[in-house]
């Protein structure tokens, strides 16, 4: 026990010297917008509750129906009892939005692409994953035993190249992206990759975490390019939708396979009937109110022409700040003010490109949005925002 101790704290004390040091900061979400924290009030710009579900009175109200009628678990693994009635609506519910023919339900988006991925490809088969892709994707793409080759950033001609030189090595291969980038907002050209892609019998993963409720009238990412052919359309329950669980749709067969083959279906306890009820509910939101998906878009937009940045592509809007240090002190400074803008550090981002990621949702006040903006020229100054 002496040996763990000291390499525990000799790694500890490596990472607080460098500014890369977490801990959990006890926070009480008071509603979808606003947060407790340290004693505080702080209006929240680091909470992936993009359309404000979570608190919203309806979807609350489904939780607690179902667990009045099911009870607070599943019970088991959805292939032994765990398999309630609320799954098969929601993943009735999730292919309808998603225009696919199935879907499948997992407990969390990360438990989704580490149980999808191995599905699909293993020892003799290609992953190529974009290098900013999700921790999520990148564990499911070791799981799999498969060998793994990064590209760069949504560099279309550089999938091409290694598919060209590499595919007919392989029995299969798979191109694994973000549909939108947690960390930088940008979106992946879905239909670029999906040609070429198509061209090399490549299968191509999109996940969606950020983009489903908030994108293409709620539809997600995908929907900006109709004519990208993504079999594997993978997202979570847990930013726009306000709860818990994660999803795949695609194709009878390939849901199908994901349903007797996945581990994390498997083993895993089935999602809880109140986070299924409350997806459902939030799903019934998302399509009968155009106004509200496209509210966080135009806010954070708002956001980025007050505080001179480039135009935001979707509600995540990166502040780049350099060293790890330095977007503490940001992110101190912003608390101050009453913002609470968390300090995202390596290994999250890539060294040297610590940030403050703001997350803007449907409710935020546009007075705020704009004292934010002008708080945030001041941190990163006028000169290098312009540029």
């Amino acid at each position: 026990m002496d040996s763990l101790q000291a390499f525990a704290q000799s790694k500890l004390s490596g990472l607080e010297t460098r500014s890369l040091r977490r801990t959990l900061k006890p926070t009480h979400r008071l509603d979808g917008l606003w947060v407790e924290r340290g004693g505080r009030r702080l209006l929240s710009f680091s909470c992936n509750d993009y359309l404000n579900l979570s608190h919203h009175p309806p979807v609350k109200a489904a939780a607690r129906a179902a667990v009045d009628l099911y009870g607070v678990g599943a019970g088991a693994s959805r292939l032994v009892t765990g398999d309630h009635p609320l799954l098969s609506e929601l993943e009735a519910r999730l292919a309808r939005l998603k225009g696919t023919e199935a879907a499948c339900v997992f407990g969390s988006g990360y438990l989704a692409n580490t149980g999808v991925i191995p599905a699909f490809a293993g020892p003799g088969d290609l992953i190529l994953v974009d290098e900013l892709a999700h921790a999520c994707i990148w564990a499911g793409a070791q799981l799999s035993g498969a060998e793994i080759t990064t590209f760069p950033h949504n560099d279309v001609a550089a999938l091409r190249a290694l598919l060209e030189t590499r595919r007919g090595g392989f029995r299969h291969a798979l191109v694994a992206t973000d549909g939108v980038f947690s960390m930088d907002g940008d979106l992946a050209p879905l239909d670029r990759l999906s040609a070429v892609c198509w061209e090399h019998d490549a299968w191509l993963l999109s996940d969606d975490a950020h983009g489903i409720g908030v994108l293409g009238g709620g539809r997600g990412s995908a929907h900006l390019f109709p004519d990208a052919r993504i079999p594997l359309q993978m997202g979570t329950l847990s930013k726009a939708l306000g709860g818990y669980g994660g999803y795949l749709c695609g194709s009878r067969a390939v849901i199908d396979l994901l349903k007797t083959r996945a581990r994390t279906v498997i083993y895993a306890t089935g999602l809880p009937p109140a986070s299924a009820a409350a997806a459902i509910a939030a799903l019934d939101v998302i399509e009968s109110d155009p106004a509200l998906t496209a509210a966080p878009l135009e806010k954070a937009r708002m956001f980025t022409r007050a505080a001179r940045l480039p135009e935001a592509t979707s509600p995540i809007v990166p502040v780049i700040i350099g060293e790890a240090a330095a977007a503490l002190d940001a992110a101190a400074k912003l608390e101050a003010e009453g913002f609470l803008a968390v300090a995202i550090r390596p290994p999250t981002v890539p060294a040297g490109t610590a940030r403050l990621r703001l997350a803007f949702t449907a409710a935020h006040p546009e007075t705020e949005i704009l004292r934010l903006a002008e708080l945030v020229r001041g941190l990163i100054g006028a000169p290098q925002a312009a540029a």
